[in-house]
């Protein structure tokens, strides 16, 4: 019997977000990364979405790892929801330990959790896993990818990476390893898809520090820079710029401080010299002495940059001599929010330098030509693309056919798509279960697709309550029904409608056998069926309609 290994990725394909793959192997599981993604517009009221664990539940018995590749959100977003489920040792780089101790902190999960650091270049054993860590470039701090070492061979995972020559820590990609992994023969290369539909290369880092120093040189304003908090190298660059410039920077947003405390103590980002100081001096100082790095450069509305925007931040109000740098583009569905902050910072009279076209942003994940480098690299037997929505995966495919890899050593697969290797073959045949998990306030998984319907309806078409005195002993209504509605009509110049829907509602209990009024199940459906029918003949519209029996 040949030797079998499964990948079952529980999330990141077909979205972007909630980045989740297991392997299983001699009756051993692991797994990589544990992200959340944004909820939809349509889901109403949801603050994130986390993938399904329940396959990993039922196999908590043979887990034997958490591996994260780096600290974004959609890699560690998931970790404190899941860690409640099952307790599992996380293996990560240092500075993603910095970022997933905080997650940890809010959800008092400190003292129960396992968290192992591991430097790149280090091999963990993981029960019949060995799990190297390889330094990657990605907009992020001590990224990494991962070769998963089992008897069967070696199994590339990148995780977000791209390939950058000249980066602000001075470490490039390690490609010689990948090489070398080519070399020794790699059986399956899992790689990341986001950038696939871009030819040629992604820009170095090094290229908005230059954009940094030209914005800064001269300009007479108070600079106030956003960018993702994460990209600690494209702060460190404003802090560069900064200094350079004789100018003094103060950080607001929760998320900017948290990040800006944990790379300075782990030495990821060196503070020039009198650079830093608190938001509340900065005020003192000359316009052009002054730089603020915020949080909100996806137009969040807690953000500090968007209380900036709408005059409610208490420490600064932007108006004409502001010069706003958004360093970031917008996360795709994000477009609309960032479009809304950047239009009131115009009203208010600054200046705001956005475009693309001046190098103010450059992407962590790697162009077409980049993804090519890595399976010449790599020269796998199989390829399985991840992280992208259907597009980017299947021409990620092909990308991966123009090199001459075979169609059918290629899996384009779903999340929950049970996909088994042996060493000379890959077939995808069952799954597991492999949805979305509401996250809801302190609820997890307890808002579903019927309460998420019914959110839609409120929102939609708003709600219609009918209550209905009914006598205890022969049933029959005791004065007209009462009608509630909110988000339907404005119920001061609707009187005639709310009048017709007292009639409907009297006549069908009236209409009604004396034993059907007995049950008040029957009585609820028969109004609300006849309600809903009349309304929607009338206006058109169909809202969430509740009857309730009251009895007296």
């Amino acid at each position: 019997m040949a030797e079998k290994l499964k990948i079952i990725p529980l999330g990141g394909l077909n979205e972007i977000g909630k980045n989740m793959t297991a392997y299983e192997y001699g009756g051993e599981i692991i797994v990589v990364d544990c992200g959340m993604a944004f909820p939809g517009d349509d889901m109403y009221g949801i603050d994130c979405v986390i993938p399904d664990v329940t396959y990993l539940v039922k196999n908590r018995s043979r887990l034997r790892g958490l591996f994260i590749t780096h600290g974004h959100e959609d890699h560690i977003g998931a970790i404190p929801y899941v860690l409640k489920q099952i307790n599992l040792p996380i293996y990560c780089t240092k500075f993603t330990a910095g970022l997933i101790k905080l997650k940890l902190q809010e959800h008092g999960l400190v003292g129960s959790t396992k968290l192992i650091t591991v430097e790149p270049g280090q091999t963990v054993r993981a029960g019949k896993f060995q799990v190297e860590f390889i330094h990657v470039n990605h907009s992020i701090a001590d990224s990494v990818a991962f070769a998963i070492h089992t008897r069967m061979g070696a199994i590339v995972h990148t995780g977000d990476f791209k390939i950058d020559s000249t980066p602000i820590d001075g470490e490039v990609i390690d490609l010689a390893r990948f090489g070398e992994l080519g070399k020794q023969g790699v059986l399956a290369l899992l790689a990341d898809s986001t950038n696939v539909e871009r030819p040629g290369y992604t820009m170095s880092e090094r290229a908005v520090g230059a954009t940094f120093k030209r914005q800064f040189t001269g300009c007479q304003q108070r600079i106030i820079v956003t960018t993702f908090a994460s990209n600690v190298h494209r702060i460190q660059q404003v802090l560069d710029a900064a200094a350079a410039c004789g100018r003094k920077v103060a950080v607001t947003g929760r998320s900017m401080e948290n990040i800006m405390k944990v790379s300075t103590e782990l030495g990821y980002m060196k503070v020039p010299k009198n650079t830093l100081v608190d938001i509340n001096r900065i005020k003192g100082l000359p316009l052009n002495q002054q730089v603020i790095v915020t949080t909100g450069s996806q137009g969040e509305e807690m953000s500090a940059l968007y209380r900036m925007a709408f005059s409610t931040h208490k420490q600064v109000d932007i108006g004409p001599g502001d010069k706003v740098i958004i360093s970031a583009s917008a996360i795709p569905g994000n477009e609309v929010t960032v479009g809304r902050v950047i239009n009131e910072l115009f009203r208010k009279g600054a200046d705001v330098v956005y475009d693309k076209a001046d190098m103010l942003h450059v992407s962590g994940h790697a162009c077409q030509e980049e993804l090519k480098i890595i399976h010449a690299l790599t020269k796998p037997r199989f390829f399985i693309p991840l992280h992208g929505e259907q597009r980017m995966l299947q021409i990620h495919k092909r990308v991966a056919e123009s090199m001459g890899m075979q169609p059918n050593n290629i899996i384009v697969a779903d999340n929950g798509s049970v996909i088994e290797l042996t060493t000379k073959h890959i077939k995808c045949e069952t799954s597991v279960p492999a949805g979305e998990v509401f996250v809801d306030g302190s609820g997890v998984g307890e808002v579903g697709a019927v309460v998420l319907n019914d959110r839609k309806l409120l929102a939609e078409d708003g709600m219609v309550v009918i209550v209905l005195p009914m006598s205890s002993h022969d049933h029959q209504l005791l004065c007209p029904p009462e009608i509630v509605t909110r988000g339907f009509v404005y119920v001061k110049e609707s009187e005639e409608l709310l009048e017709s829907l007292r009639r409907v509602a009297t006549e069908t209990v009236d209409g009604m056998s004396a034993r059907k009024r007995r049950d008040e199940g029957d009585v609820c459906r028969a109004v609300r069926s006849a309600v809903s029918s009349y309304l929607y003949k009338h206006t058109k519209r169909s809202p969430m309609i509740i009857p309730m029996v009251t009895k007296l």
